[in-house]
């Protein structure tokens, strides 16, 4: 297989190659490998070399499933792979060796997908940036002096250099959707409980979910039709659709009743280019048939803020129990200074305010809820701004005063979504003056990602993106 060979093709076009005996999985593999080498120490996206145990897979017994074959990464956060460390770019788990796959890896591998990395992530998710102290900065391959965005900055990295077509990524706060947007990429956030965190617990009293970074919507949509299957005693369970997500992206919606904002939720304002982007995509779905108005959804920094208390207390939940594992308390030598602030804020949650935290979150749900009984769809700015640089929001030297307005500059729609729980997927439906993606947001009603599929595999197919592609 060529490098223009698996280069054009999207993962369910490599399974097709497979299965029709025009190319091996060993072979798929290789030009992935070959690909890691060339770009990887340009970008710094795959941090956990498995290639051997890759190969070894590979040249096995032929594998079934939709995906048979097809190189896959996942995100170095969330599901863990037998035989390996889940560092989540931490010292303090880095030694921790899993004993058996989690039941996500467990429907990738079963899928057919030869797992032969992992990929950079913030420590413990925490950043919309991918700079961790123990491996570094990952680069956007669009320009390397930018970031590829986080927490699955690592994923998006490895799919825009071509490394492979899509990649396991999560997302608490828009750790999908804001290095979709940084990377010109599709990512979907799930409807909570659409993919399952079994056996861990809920993730951020429910805000986080798995699924992937991919440069097709029909990827996104196979490879949830592989991953939404429900495990004994989740939490959560989001209703399945009558019909495969597959076949959804590949259908174009009825006219739908859509609502877009150029709105930032948690700041003043977003960029100019990123509020064309959305006028944009809305004069596209006027034209595509769909009823469109400009209204703003009820969402308010205070029922916001509700997350950033919830995650705290996660965090030092965590952190308190890896310093029980190995007998001793997390110091700030242990972790990196946010975090350790992070953890700090955690201890200080006592049990009426995380509850007071969750009331608020699930009642600007319920809000949100009122206002998609109005609206099928809701498209909004994914980011305040295309890709910042490397360092930016951290400053130099660190300026932990200044950090946050920086942040919720860069990310100031994607964490409501979180906290309600419904689908939201970023586009690269627009580029910036400066030749860098611009992710345009659409989000659904709780449970219907078929429907956000649906008008993301039109939008695909009226202003497509493939042939964009990073400079790197």
């Amino acid at each position: 297989m060529t490098e223009d060979e698996y280069l054009s093709s999207d993962a369910l076009g490599l399974a097709f190659l497979i299965a029709r005996g025009e190319a091996t999985a060993l072979e798929a593999l290789e030009a992935a490998l070959a690909r890691m080498a060339k770009v990887n120490p340009k970008v710094n996206a795959v941090t956990m070399d498995l290639s051997d145990r890759a190969r070894a897979e590979a040249a096995g017994a032929a594998r079934l499933g939709p995906f048979a074959g097809v190189p896959f990464l996942l995100k170095d956060l969330g599901p863990s792979l037998a035989g390996t460390s889940t560092t989540q770019s931490c010292k303090l788990y880095a030694g921790e060796i899993a004993e058996a796959d989690s039941p996500l890896t467990a429907l990738y591998r079963a899928a057919g997908l030869v797992i032969f990395g992992k990929t950079n992530t913030p420590e413990l998710g925490l950043e919309p940036v991918t700079e961790p102290a123990m491996f570094g900065p990952t680069r956007n391959p669009w320009d390397l002096a930018r970031t590829s965005g986080g927490s699955s900055g690592g994923a998006a990295a490895a799919v825009a250099a071509g490394i492979v077509p899509a990649a396991h990524a999560s997302d608490g706060g828009g750790s999908i959707r804001i290095p979709a947007a940084c990377c010109g990429l599709f990512g979907l956030k799930p409807s909570r409980g659409r993919v399952s965190a079994a056996p861990k617990d809920e993730g951020w009293g429910g805000f986080s979910c798995s699924h992937v970074v991919s440069r097709s919507v029909r990827d996104s949509a196979a490879l949830l039709d592989v991953a939404a299957r429900p495990q004994p005693g989740d939490p959560y369970w989001a209703e399945p659709p009558p019909r495969q997500f597959l076949a959804s992206a590949q259908e174009d919606p009825a006219p739908l009743r859509i609502a877009f904002t150029t709105r930032a939720f948690s700041t003043e304002a977003i960029e100019p280019a990123c509020a064309e982007a959305v006028r944009a995509a809305a004069r596209l779905c006027e034209r595509l048939g769909h009823y469109v108005e400009e209204a703003d959804p009820p969402i308010d920094r205070a029922s916001l803020a509700a997350a950033g208390i919830v995650i705290a207390a996660s965090v030092a939940a965590d952190l308190d129990a890896a310093g029980a594992r190995r007998g001793r308390p997390v110091t700030p030598d242990d972790v990196e200074p946010l975090t350790f602030s992070a953890y700090e804020r955690g201890r200080a949650v006592g049990g009426p305010a995380y509850i007071l935290a969750l009331r608020a979150a699930h009642a600007l749900g319920r809000a949100v809820a009122a206002f998609f009984g109005r609206y099928d769809i809701l498209i909004c700015s994914t980011l305040g701004s295309p890709a910042v640089p490397i360092g930016h929001l951290h400053g130099d030297p660190f300026d932990e005063a200044g950090y946050a307005r920086r942040l919720f500059d860069f990310m100031p729609n994607t964490q409501a979504f979180n906290i309600t729980g419904q689908p939201a997927a970023s586009l690269p439906l627009a580029m910036s003056p400066e030749g860098l993606p611009i992710g345009v947001q659409v989000v659904g009603r709780q449970a219907e990602d078929a429907l956000v599929l649906s008008l993301a595999g039109q939008l695909e197919r009226a202003a497509p993106w493939a042939g964009r592609r990073a400079p790197i």
